[in-house]
Order: C-alpha cells, then sequence, then structure tokens
C-alpha cells in the first residue's frame, strides 16, 4: 500500500511538473511530440524550452509518461504505434543518452539497481575517487562532450526552425543558443548528487574530477561531413571506388583524437544554410552510448626547505650516463622520493636555488629548495612534514640533511626564483698550489675585493687561460681546487 502511494506521489509531481510546462513555456504539445518522435529525450526536450532547472530532478519524467501527457492533451499523439515509443534500443539523438544514463558499469564496479541512473553514475565516480586513494574537502567538476553532440543539438535546432519557423508561436529564441547546454544540464544533474555520494561540497579548483565522453562512430561520422581537404578526400575516395584500407585503426583514433577541437572551431565557422546542406536534418537515431572515462586530479602542492649535502659522491639531480649511475645517490631522490611517498603523489619535481658540482658539499644554513608534488592523495599535516624530515635526517648514510621543511603556497615558486638572481654564496676550498705560499701571497690575495662574478673553480685555476685574473695569476704558480664546499648560500627564503 505504502509503495503504491509512493509511486502515486511521483506521478503527481511528474503532471504537475507537465502541466506548468504546458502552461508556460511550451509551443503546442504537437511539436513537443515530434521532437520526441524524432529520437530526442525528455530532458533535452525541457532544455530546449528553458524548464530543465525545475524539470530536471523529476525521475520520473520519462518519454512513456511525456507521451501519456500528449495522448490526453493533443490528437496528434494518439496513435497505438507512435514511434515516439518505440522499443528499439536508441538512445537521445542530441545527447546520446549522457543525461538520461542508463546503468554504467565500470570495471570491478556492480551496477547499483535500487538507485536513479543519475545516482548510479555518481556512484561509480564516488568509487573511483575512493579506489585512487583521494583525499578529498572539496571538489570542482570538469566534463568532456564529443563535439557531435553540440553538431546534433544545432541540428534539431535547425531542423525545427525549418519546420515550424512560420508559425506564429514559433520563437527564434526558445532554440537560442543561450538555452542551457547539454555540458551544464549534466552538470546541474550531477553536481547535487555528487555532493551527497561524497559528503564534500563542489566548487574548489585544487582536486578536479573530470568526466571524458567519447563517441568514436559518431566522431568518425561528423567529421566526414566537415568542409575540409581531409574530408572531401575521403569522399573523393569513396566515390571512386579507390579508397584505401587502413593496415590497424591507429589512424583513426589519432584523427578522432584531435578531432573535437577540429571539430568544434570548424562547426563555429558554418553558417545556418550550409550547415543543412551538409548534415542531415533531424540527426538519425543513436544506437550506442557515450563511452566515459573518469579520472581524477589534484593540483601540485609544494614543500620547501633547505638542504645539506655532506657527501662528495651525491650529485644533485639523478645523473645517468649509458644507463650507469654517477655517484651513490641524489638530492633530489633522496628527498623527493621521501616527500612523493607520505603525500602518496604520481610523481614529483625537484626545484632548487643553484646547483653544485657533485664533489662539492652544501653546508652551513643549507640551498633553498622545492619539491613539487603531482596528483597527491594526501595533503600532508605538519606533523607528517616533521616525519618526512625526520626519515631523511635518520637516514644511516647522512648523505642528505634538511632544514625547515614545511608546506608552502605555490606562490613560494617565484619568490625563491626571484630570490636567487640575488643569493649571495660562501664557500671554503683547498687548494694545491705549485709552489709553497709565503704570508705575502696570503696577505695580497685577501686584499683583493668586489671582483666579477665567475665561477669558484674557474678563479681558482683561471680555465686555462680563460678566465681572468684567477688565483693562479694572481700567484704566479699553478693553482687547482682539490676540495670545495659551499659554506653558505644568502638568501631571505626558508631560513
Amino acid at each position: 500500500m505504502a509503495a503504491t502511494s509512493a509511486a502515486a506521489e511521483v506521478d503527481a509531481e511528474a503532471r504537475s511538473i507537465l502541466e506548468h510546462a504546458a502552461a508556460s513555456s511550451f509551443p503546442p504539445l504537437h511539436a513537443v511530440h515530434h521532437l520526441l518522435s524524432v529520437g530526442v529525450c525528455v530532458r533535452c526536450i525541457f532544455r530546449f524550452f528553458g524548464a530543465f532547472s525545475y524539470a530536471a530532478p523529476c525521475l520520473s519524467l520519462t518519454a512513456s509518461v511525456l507521451h501519456s501527457f500528449l495522448e490526453e492533451h493533443d490528437d496528434s499523439a494518439k496513435c497505438g504505434s507512435c514511434s515516439c515509443l518505440s522499443k528499439d534500443e536508441a538512445y537521445c539523438s542530441i545527447c546520446f543518452g549522457v543525461l538520461l544514463p542508463t546503468c554504467y558499469q565500470d570495471d570491478g564496479v556492480e551496477p547499483l539497481r535500487s538507485v536513479s541512473p543519475i545516482d548510479n553514475v555518481t556512484s561509480i565516480i564516488s568509487q573511483a575517487v575512493q579506489r585512487e586513494g583521494h583525499q578529498v574537502d572539496e571538489f570542482s567538476l570538469e566534463i568532456s562532450l564529443p563535439a557531435v553532440i553540440a553538431a546534433n543539438d544545432r541540428a534539431i535546432r535547425l531542423y525545427m526552425k525549418e519546420k515550424y519557423g512560420s508559425a506564429n508561436w514559433f520563437n527564434e529564441k526558445i532554440f537560442s543558443q543561450q538555452t542551457m547546454s547539454v555540458k551544464e544540464s549534466l552538470r546541474v544533474l550531477l553536481v547535487p548528487s555528487l555532493e551527497k555520494q561524497m559528503n564534500v561540497k563542489h566548487g574548489n579548483n585544487s582536486f578536479r574530477i573530470r568526466l571524458t565522453y567519447t563517441h568514436d562512430e559518431g566522431s568518425q561520422k561528423l567529421l566526414k561531413l566537415l568542409p575540409n581537404d581531409r574530408g572531401r578526400k575521403r569522399k573523393a575516395e569513396s566515390r571512386d571506388g579507390n579508397s584505401t584500407k587502413r593496415g590497424s585503426t591507429d589512424d583513426d583514433k589519432h584523427i578522432l583524437s584531435e578531432s573535437d577541437a577540429f571539430i568544434n572551431k570548424t562547426l563555429e565557422g558554418i553558417q545556418d544554410q550550409e550547415f543543412c546542406s551538409l548534415f542531415q536534418l533531424p540527426p538519425e537515431k543513436v544506437l550506442e552510448a557515450c563511452h566515459l572515462v573518469i579520472s581524477c586530479q589534484r593540483s601540485p602542492i609544494y614543500i620547501g626547505g633547505r638542504y645539506l649535502k655532506l657527501s662528495r659522491n651525491v650529485s644533485q639531480s639523478c645523473w645517468i650516463i649509458d644507463d650507469e649511475r654517477m655517484g651513490e645517490a641524489s638530492v633530489e631522490e633522496i628527498i623527493g622520493e621521501n616527500v612523493r611517498a607520505i603525500c602518496k603523489g604520481d610523481g614529483y619535481k625537484f626545484h632548487a636555488a643553484g646547483r653544485e658540482d657533485i664533489d662539492v658539499r652544501m653546508l652551513g644554513s643549507g640551498r633553498p629548495f622545492l619539491v613539487e608534488i603531482l596528483n597527491v592523495r594526501s595533503i600532508p599535516s605538519a606533523t607528517e612534514v616533521k616525519q618526512i624530515a625526520d626519515k631523511i635526517n635518520d637516514s644511516e648514510k647522512k648523505h642528505v640533511r634538511v632544514r625547515n621543511l614545511k608546506l608552502v603556497g605555490s606562490e613560494i615558486w617565484t619568490m625563491m626564483r626571484e630570490g636567487e638572481a640575488e643569493k649571495q654564496k660562501q664557500y671554503a676550498a683547498l687548494i694545491w698550489t705549485s709552489r709553497p705560499l709565503t704570508d705575502d701571497d696570503l696577505h695580497n690575495i685577501s686584499l683583493i675585493k668586489d671582483m666579477a662574478g665567475t665561477y669558484i673553480k674557474e678563479f681558482v685555476h683561471g680555465d686555462l687561460g680563460r678566465t681572468h685574473p684567477s688565483v693562479g695569476v694572481m700567484l704566479s704558480c699553478r693553482a687547482e681546487i682539490l676540495q670545495l664546499d659551499v659554506t653558505d648560500v644568502k638568501m631571505d627564503f626558508l631560513q
């Protein structure tokens, strides 16, 4: 009894929406019926007439319900074998079933039979986020639809203009481009359900859920219709019977991967009259739904600090020549891998304020650095950042230490780059000379100030005479660096 009462309430809601629409924004009911008969779904019909926002939440508003309403109020719908209620497996000729999805099943996910189709889709999305292990407090939703949907949307608009444009009731504004697009309509349907499924709010751009819908068959057909040299060539080959068979589908996939941007740009440049001559009006029935790929992406986060390099056999970045590693390890890997592991990121990029050679130690206050972590699953707390520092600093090999490690904003990247140009470095070097030095030699060297900047090793040995003056020239002997340390990087950055 309760189920019957609930069904009656749902039916009453649908009828109330239809009666309201019929009394306000809808055109004559025979035109609505005609849209149904050419394969346009209920949600696209309401979208066309500016009534989508209040009609979309009603799940019981189906083609059969709309047809029953039309039968009661419009003689054109009173026929037993109406084409709008055909039993074939066709999807909406505009949205390709995107706005009225059937049960979507991703790999390893069971379809949920007890919920609405939209809730089923958002459940799949939510499960995809959970499988990726993302920690989410807010999200933004990005939607990519195949260009063929926009083309079919325009084709239906022009078809209705061609059929009813001379009628007194017809108003082009009803079918203008200002009405809600399929993409925005889908967003209206998905966002509230996603917020409920994930228990977080929509709005933050740092964590993005991207839904990519593709329809290879529709995109291929559309691409061949467009007025471009590639399309004309294919048509000519087909007419001449000289078309060659491709060895694989790789070419098709490559073309399709570039096609949406090309199609949309081409469609914008086609006037209505030319469009009508190129495309079938109304579009043919769609027997295959779009394929949906769900992906998640978080904007990079940054962890910065200063590092000390205590080994003369550790490079700053990973250094491999002819598949052979140079040195025992690298600062980049020691710090980057420890940061990535805690943040559960897909990868990382290491940025430092300058660099030192593999055989040069970095001492003193350390060199400023940033680790850019890509698509992290978890934003580290202050405690977890300290754990990263402790793990690096407590390593048995003691190659690298870090100071002042902290989570920083993306603006710190610009600050580091601006500060790098102004930084000053201090060195300590062990130098061999070809003759013993006197107190006068050391005194004379200490008097030299305000020299042009150059690489410290070249300043000592002169780089075969290319660097002047040099320590060797000033002492009138041969001078070579045996060991070099950077003892300070003077830079107002993460002190």
